[in-house]
């Protein structure tokens, strides 16, 4: 066997043996990483939730929600929260189109009607202006909770009861139309949301 052969057998052997090693990694990985990924999203949908206001896991118990096609938004998903058996909260996932694009927003609402929180999930609005929608130390999604469907929901420049983002009226009248769906959606479908099973 010559040297250039011998050669070519190593750098194929080589290459096979990478990979093998590279897939093997992926198999070993793919599931805790499925895993770190799957508990980030909870932490993220449930993070309007306080820890002492349920004790169950409300992403495993997924609502039948229909008619997602809401006036100014659309549900992607619902989810019941109870604590000692009771329904006490249900959390909403909705999106919205804002003025660069879609908002994707988590609800929370108490079973009287109530917003619990509202925290953004993903939004692609301009950084400094509608951008500072999903910024925490802007504290302006907070001015919602509480609120229910009889509040005025516009922004005060329309006569509104709520503030906007300054120089992103696009954004906050997207977001609290978005809000106002949500809480019109659970009025209008109370009963089977709070509806809970023994089993969960």
């Amino acid at each position: 066997m010559n040297a250039r052969l011998r050669d070519l057998l190593y750098l194929a052997l080589v290459a096979v043996l990478a990979v093998a090693a590279t897939l093997v990694w992926r198999q070993w990985t793919s599931a805790p990483i499925a895993d770190a990924a799957r508990e980030l999203q909870e932490q993220q949908w449930l993070a309007v939730l306080p820890p002492q206001r349920y004790d169950n896991d409300p992403l495993q118990a997924p609502l039948p929600i229909t008619n997602t096609e809401l006036q100014h938004s659309r549900l992607l998903g619902g989810y019941r929260a109870t604590l000692v058996g009771t329904t006490s909260a249900i959390v909403l996932r909705s999106q919205t189109q804002g003025y660069a694009g879609p908002i994707m927003l988590s609800i929370a609402i108490d079973p009287n009607g109530r917003l619990i929180a509202t925290r953004v999930l993903t939004q692609e609005e301009s950084p400094g202006l509608g951008g500072q929608l999903g910024d925490p130390a802007s504290h302006w999604i907070e001015q919602f909770d509480r609120q229910g469907a009889e509040a005025n929901w516009a922004v005060k420049r329309d006569q509104g009861d709520f503030d906007q983002l300054a120089g992103a009226t696009v954004t906050s009248r997207a977001v609290m139309a978005a809000l106002q769906d949500a809480l019109r959606y659970f009025d209008a479908h109370r009963s089977s949301l709070l509806e809970h099973t023994t089993d969960e």
